[in-house]
């Protein structure tokens, strides 16, 4: 650090070395007078022996001088004082900057956090999340992931295998708290023991649910996450040990997580232990996820290869039932899918995210293009400065230098502005993101974020600067102070640079309009898919739970949810309301299991594994789904459990042909359940959201005969999501009235996930919706530098062409003429990028396929739309500076030349 103290107090020492000199000097003046001559003979002859004064000081001071680094310095000052007197020029190249770089940064901190980072638990590369693929079920192509473990294989997996530390199972639900403050319902994760020690992240409070918590026959505990308990119990470290009500069963609060923690990519507010009895376990009941700690030195296809070893065991190790063939599930030809937890939370998510990066890269490049192109106009109006320059002996690459000094320099100021755009961006994009983007809370600018900012500032100023620097760098000084200015060959010559710049600029704005207008179709074609309900923003959905201890027996709790129905119906401006396991788009766990139609063979012997829903009478008017075929369930129908049922359309095409014949037809789940009767049809409904198939679905009545029971009991769902159709749909008003005549029946019972079916709808478009506002904001981007870029180029053409239009115009041209000689200049200049830009779209819009709906990613209209646009804007940008060259005075023009 002493070379930079001793730089920076360089001057002081200069002066120092001057005040030395001249003590030096007096002193020999003095000594020469006290030998008897003059002052002024003393100074002479004082002079004369010291020799030349400034050449010495000159070499004193290169003693302390750093020569390079002191015409650094020199060159920075030049250039900010340069920067300061074109305010406008530095305003606009530092604001085009910032937005390049900030966009590019924030869309990177989003990668970084979702792509990049580990998981947020101790050597995560080591966990797995446990599926299964299972060919011969066939109708688990309607679930993307695979098949669930069930209870039965935990226990046989977790018991039997060579390559985990750790591994468990867990399941999300719901429950009711009563005792704390009003009725609540929480969301819930049942979890088994080894969920939490595979994790490895401590509790900040108590500890762990244990081995002894998981017995079914031992205490009752829970485990709060943080959020739960600081708005529950205020953060108060004395809850541990505490009871609270869960779902009218006391349980002892024994631990609290840490801030943030989730459970994988999974929100909770109580941790529930899962106590499997374990003498009491069936092979079915795929409906556990999977999580497990790799042993060291273990490769996942180890692991594949160790479990598909267990899966014999297993059905050797459980059954069905009495009667029931264990190794049913050899025709389902299960595999184990393991899979890294992290890419099972990013899922389909990094390939939009990798998309969005590239698009917002163009936008940088267009950026830094346009840069270049403004950077090399102020280095032509600073050619006679650099030519006398070069005369007075400056070198090529000092000059380059000093150009290269000003663009890095232009670039670091913009990457400090882009620091602010990107974190306002970080900040709206947690607010205003697809809620089921993983992480999201998690985006932060971090050391990575803002190195990429470092480095897109210094390669933007060493792109956009080289252009300029190269050029006149190795300029002749004759050609650079001679007259070529004047004539317009030399000017075209000029011209060429930029000229190439804007074609770039064009290429790549086409790129990114072309992908724009791809998704804004794919959102038009989203949303001109039936859905399967109607009229969304009336109607009011949520979701009551009844838990056991509350209300046991199950007729009870049918009678419950229809008084409820009840009692909603008669709040004014309330047109229908039903009730159902869940309703589409809930992104709930869906039913599923095998479903057998009468008199129909199957391939195997086995029936396709088919989603199911319970529902209530009025279910589907309320929802606004048609019948295609029949009629719906009555209330006299679900108390008598009459055998009736309900099925999609496609379904009945896929079973009898058509809607119509499957009236009175019968299907059933299992071989000891009687046939169940199809007294209707309804449209098909798009579960899992719009872009994505409509499954085939059975729907039974809101009671059934149990026919998971050896013997057949009755059975009702306890978890329904109500439908309420009503023009007062999510106001404040409204809801305080449902939740009134919820009470009135129950006072015990929370309303839960109250949203209209609007938000429910829109949250699962959000991810493409995030996607179209990223696409469109860089395309919209893109077209504005693209034609600031050609009114530049053809502004300076004009400004360069001055005396040559005077001339035209004093020969008797006409202006149209002139006009148009620079608007034909601009569209060659489209159009070449245009070919440049269709071609490179055609081969980039192949890898946009998975995020297309409804649309080839070669559309037609959309390659001969943006073009079409691109060149009209072109023809607008160009034709004002075309009319102004029209409007030059020829004498005015000669005169100033």
């Amino acid at each position: 650090m002493q070379w930079f103290a001793q730089f920076f107090s360089r001057r002081r020492r200069y002066d120092d070395i001057s005040v030395s000199i001249q003590e030096h000097m007096e002193n020999r003046i003095e000594e020469l007078m006290d030998d008897g001559i003059s002052r002024k003979q003393a100074e002479q002859e004082a002079r004369r022996e010291f020799g030349n004064v400034a050449l010495i000081e000159q070499r004193s001071r290169e003693v302390w001088q750093w020569p390079a680094l002191e015409s650094i310095v020199a060159d920075l000052k030049f250039t900010f004082r340069r920067l300061r007197k074109s305010p406008g020029f530095t305003a606009t190249v530092l604001l085009t900057l910032a937005i390049g770089i900030g966009a590019n940064t924030a869309i990177f901190s989003v990668l970084n956090s979702i792509l990049l980072k580990p998981l947020p638990y101790p050597r995560s590369e080591q966990l797995v999340s446990l599926w299964l693929n299972a060919p011969g079920a066939g109708g688990l192509a309607n679930f993307s992931n695979g098949l669930q473990l069930s209870s039965s294989m935990y226990l046989t997996f977790s018991q039997h295998n060579r390559t985990f530390e750790t591994m468990g199972i867990w399941t999300p639900g719901t429950a009711s708290v009563t005792g704390v403050a009003k009725p609540e319902e929480v969301r819930t994760e049942i979890v088994s023991d080894g969920v939490l020690e595979t994790l490895k992240v401590p509790p900040v409070a108590g500890r762990w649910l244990s081995e002894v918590d998981q017995d079914p026959h031992g205490r009752k505990s829970v485990v709060l996450s943080y959020g739960y308990w600081q708005r529950r119990f205020g953060g108060d470290r004395n809850v541990i040990g505490r009871p609270i009500q869960v779902d009218a069963q006391t349980r002892e609060v024994v631990g609290v997580m840490p801030r943030g923690f989730r459970l994988v990519d999974r929100d909770f507010d109580l941790l529930i232990p899962l106590a499997l009895d374990r003498t009491n376990q069936k092979l079915a009941g795929f409906g556990f996820y999977g999580i497990a700690r790799l042993k060291p030195g273990i490769a996942i296809a180890q692991a594949d290869a160790d479990i598909a070893r267990l899966i014999p065991v297993w059905m050797d190790s459980w059954s069905n039932g009495p009667g029931t063939n264990p190794h049913f599930y050899e025709t389902w030809r299960i595999t184990p899918s393991l899979r890294s937890l992290k890419q099972q939370i990013i899922g389909g998510v990094g390939s939009m995210l990798w998309v969005v990066m590239a698009t917002v890269g163009l936008v940088m490049l267009i950026a830094c293009t346009n840069v270049a192109n403004l950077l090399l106009v102020r280095a032509e109006s600073r050619h006679q400065e650099l030519s006398i320059r070069a005369a007075l002996g400056a070198g090529r690459m000092r000059i380059a230098r000093e150009l290269m000094i000003e663009s890095i320099s232009l670039g670091l100021l913009g990457g400090v502005l882009a620091i602010v755009v990107a974190f306002v961006g970080l900040r709206l994009l947690v607010a205003t993101g697809p809620a089921d983007l993983p992480r999201l809370s998690e985006l932060s600018l971090d050391a990575r974020s803002l190195g990429l900012t470092l480095a897109l500032s210094i390669l933007s100023g060493l792109f956009f600067g080289s252009i300029p620097a190269m050029r006149y760098a190795r300029t002749q000084t004759s050609a650079m102070m001679g007259g070529g200015n004047r004539t317009a060959s030399a000017g075209r010559a000029r011209q060429h640079s930029r000229n190439v710049l804007v074609i770039a600029q064009v290429a790549m704005a086409l790129v990114l309009l072309i992908s724009a207008l791809l998704m804004i179709r794919t959102f038009a074609a989203l949303h001109r898919v039936e859905p399967g309900f109607a009229d969304p923003q009336h109607l009011q959905t949520m979701h009551i739970w009844i838990p056991d201890l509350l209300v046991s027996d199950p007729q009870v709790v049918t009678h419950v949810q229809n008084n409820i129905a009840d009692k909603i119906a008669a709040i004014p401006g309330v047109t229908s309301v039903g009730f159902a396991g869940s309703v589409p788009m809930e992104n709930i766990d869906p039913n599923w299991d095998q479903i057998r139609v009468e008199g129909k063979n199957y391939e195997g012997g086995e029936p396709p594994l088919r989603l199911f829903n319970f529902v209530s009478p009025a279910y589907f008017n309320a929802m606004g789904t048609r019948f295609v075929a029949g009629h719906d369930f009555t209330w006299a129908d679900i108390y008598d459990l009459r055998p009736k049922v309900i099925v999609s359309e496609n379904f009945a095409r896929e079973s009898w042909g058509s809607a119509s014949s499957a009236i009175g037809k019968r299907l059933r789940q299992f071989s000891n359940t009687p046939w169940q009767e199809v007294i209707g049809v309804v449209e098909d409904v798009r579960v899992h959201g719009v872009d994505e198939k409509a499954p085939a679905i059975v729907y039974w009545p809101a009671m059934i005969n149990d026919p998971y029971t050896p013997k057949l009991t009755i059975d009702a769902p306890r978890f329904v999501t109500f439908a309420i159709r009503s023009n007062r749909a999510g106001t404040e008003s409204f809801l305080n009235q449902v939740q009134q005549a919820v009470w009135s029946v129950n006072a015990s019972l929370p309303l839960a996930s109250v949203n209209t079916m609007q938000e429910i709808y829109s949250h699962s478009l959000a991810r493409t919706s995030f996607t179209l506002v990223m696409l469109a904001l860089a395309g919209a981007m893109a077209l504005a530098l693209s034609l600031v870029g050609i009114y530049g180029v053809i502004s300076y053409a004009v400004s360069q062409r001055t005396r040559e239009i005077g001339i035209r115009l004093a020969l008797g041209a006409q202006k149209n003429l002139l006009r148009w000689m620079f608007v034909r200049s601009a569209l060659v200049l489209t159009g070449v990028g245009i070919a440049v830009g269709l071609g490179a779209a055609a081969a980039l819009m192949q890898l946009m396929k998975t995020l297309l709906f409804g649309i080839s990613p070669l559309d037609p209209l959309t390659f001969f739309a943006v073009p079409v646009v691109l060149a009209t804007a072109a023809a607008i940008a160009s034709y004002l500076p075309a009319r102004r060259a029209a409007g030059v005075d020829p004498v005015e023009a000669l005169k100033a030349q």
